[in-house]
């Protein structure tokens, strides 16, 4: 049969258009772009080989494709084209005519050896690609793509039009650095690519995770897939020791974003998923949080609030409210809490509002201050007009823990108005799960030397309750209205918990106070347990300045 030269011509121009589009040496799609070809050259197979070098030819150890198959193919009579690739690699195309087919024609292998040295030049090109691809976009230690490939797979997937079908996910393993001082950076980099690879073998098509750096990662996944990756980051055992099997538990805090099917910008997906993350981690304080719109709103709202702290701490629009501590033996006043009010524009701002937004920047830092100057202020003026004081506990971040001078920056507050040491007491929250101890111990003992009392704000809210209460020598152990909640429900498990929490407290040394008391039947309890300080709704609510020094006048007489 003659050979047809025009249909040729249309199918290898049909070839080399197509194969300028593909990027991956093994694509699926070449199948396809080949089948006009090898339709016309008789073509049953085309495998490609490569070997690394001369002695993996050799020795037989390559890495084989089938680039095409249609029906039997006969391997006797294959026609082997071999190229050099670099100054080591090595490329062999093995073409198959089908079992039994009538021999080619010389023609017919000078356009299979034509075809053969198309395809090493494409596919030569795109190994190259990825071999760049490797070195630009690959982390070394976990060999994973990382950041800038997360970005351009992204772009990819909107120009294709399927980036709706995705979710992206924004995620920082929890406490990591432990695990880097107790196994070091190689066991602990062991540990790290344990979790990601179980991970990532559970993904599918073009679903991927990025190292962004340290111990944080992207993962970007099919929306179906959402709960199966929801579950791995909530945490798992990752193996540390063969042959013990002793494990290391590993769990990560994540922002999910779900993508829209109109996205427009790709830069959206990892902002937003990071606006979830960074809600997560530092406000809700939950394993994770969902992107939405409404979230996007409340961002912004707090911009605003983040944006009018600072003139708003220089026009005095944050003032004192005094809650009031109460002994239970005889109700009287026995101290108060220092609270946050913030009045602006003619209405007040409560502290659920404004305190989070605080918390993420080091805002919360001089307002803490702040407080703590405005109540030696009052203090001072207190004692100088005669009256009868009582101790005021003044809530302190964390935020203050990476300041190495924050003792001696309290105690020139509290000298400067020559406030006794005895009237002030400093609250430390405990439901920040990544305590530094070492900073804290040195806070707390410093205060301690220095007669200033410490107390362990809203404990059983934290994951770390009782560890933190054994390892620093604190004076006041605050309990939660969480633990309260039980003995209004008549629940006895929760009731039994808090008796025990009281008494622990009492045979420690400490000095014990449930805050948000609210009802009788939780007076009657605390009594009975041998708590005798309180503080709540049922007694006062905070008060004002005003009404405050009003209370200390029914002290002072």
């Amino acid at each position: 049969m003659e050979f047809d030269y025009k249909e040729y011509s249309e199918a290898m121009d049909e070839f080399l258009v197509r194969m300028e589009r593909i990027s991956d040496p093994v694509h699926p799609d070449i199948a396809k772009i080949l089948e006009r070809l090898c339709r016309l050259l008789r073509i049953a197979r085309v495998e490609e080989w490569f070997y690394e070098d001369g002695e993996h030819e050799t020795a037989g150890q390559g890495e084989c494709a089938v680039l095409y198959q249609t029906g039997e193919a006969c391997e006797e009579n294959a026609i082997v084209c071999r190229e050099t690739e670099g100054t080591d690699s090595i490329v062999v195309y093995r073409v198959c005519p089908s079992e039994g087919a009538k021999e080619w024609s010389g023609l017919e292998r000078e356009k299979i050896a034509v075809l053969a040295k198309s395809l090493f030049v494409y596919n030569g090109r795109n190994r190259m690609i990825r071999l760049t691809e490797r070195l630009v976009f690959r982390d070394p230690y976990l060999d994973i793509y990382n950041l800038p490939y997360f970005m351009k797979h992204c772009e990819r997937k909107l120009q294709d039009g399927s980036i709706g079908g995705y979710g992206a996910g924004y995620f920082n393993l929890k406490r990591f650095s432990g695990i880097n001082q107790q196994l070091g950076r190689d066991g602990a980099t062991k540990i790290m690519a344990g979790y990601i690879g179980q991970l990532q073998e559970r993904f599918v098509g073009d679903e991927l995770i990025c190292r962004v750096g340290g111990d944080n990662f992207v993962v970007f996944f099919l929306k179906e897939n959402l709960n199966m990756v929801i579950d791995h980051l909530k945490g798992r055992g990752i193996v540390c020791d063969e042959e013990s099997g002793e494990r290391i538990f590993v769990s990560a805090t994540a922002g999910y974003y779900l993508i829209p099917e109109d996205l427009k910008d790709a830069s959206e997906i990892l902002d937003n998923a990071q606006i979830a993350y960074n809600l997560a981690r530092n406000v809700n304080k939950e394993p994770y949080v969902f992107y939405t719109e409404e979230l996007a709103e409340n961002i912004k709202e707090n911009s605003v609030i983040d944006e009018l702290f600072t003139e708003a701490l220089q026009n005095g629009e944050f003032e004192v409210y005094y809650q009031p501590k109460v002994a239970l033996k005889d109700y009287s006043l026995s101290g108060a809490e220092a609270l946050c009010r913030w009045f602006h524009d003619g209405r007040m701002m409560v502290p659920g509002k404004f305190i989070p937004v605080f918390e993420q920047s080091k805002a919360v830092t001089l307002l803490d201050f702040y407080m703590l100057e405005h109540v030696c202020r009052d203090l001072r003026r207190w004692m100088a007009a005669g009256k009868k004081v009582v101790k005021v506990s003044v809530n302190f971040s964390r935020r203050h823990l990476g300041n190495k001078d924050l003792v001696k920056h309290i105690l020139s507050v509290v000298d400067r108005y020559e406030v006794p040491h005895e009237y002030i007491e400093i609250e430390l929250t405990e439901t920040t799960t990544d305590v530094d101890f070492k900073d804290l111990r040195e806070v707390v003992t410093g205060l301690q030397n220095a007669g200033i009392s410490t107390s362990v704000d809203d404990f059983g809210v934290g994951y770390s309750s009782l560890n933190l209460i054994k390892e620093l020598p604190w004076n006041v152990l605050k309990i939660d209205k969480s633990f309260l909640d039980p003995v209004a429900a008549g629940d006895r498990i929760g009731s039994i918990m808090l008796g025990h929490v009281i008494s622990m407290a009492q045979e420690m040394g400490l000095e014990c106070i449930v805050e948000g008391v609210e009802t009788a039947e939780q007076v009657k309890f605390l009594k009975q347990h041998n708590c005798f300080l309180a503080q709540g709704f049922f007694f006062d609510k905070p008060l004002t300045k005003t009404d405050f020094e009003n209370r200390l006048n029914e002290v002072s007489a």
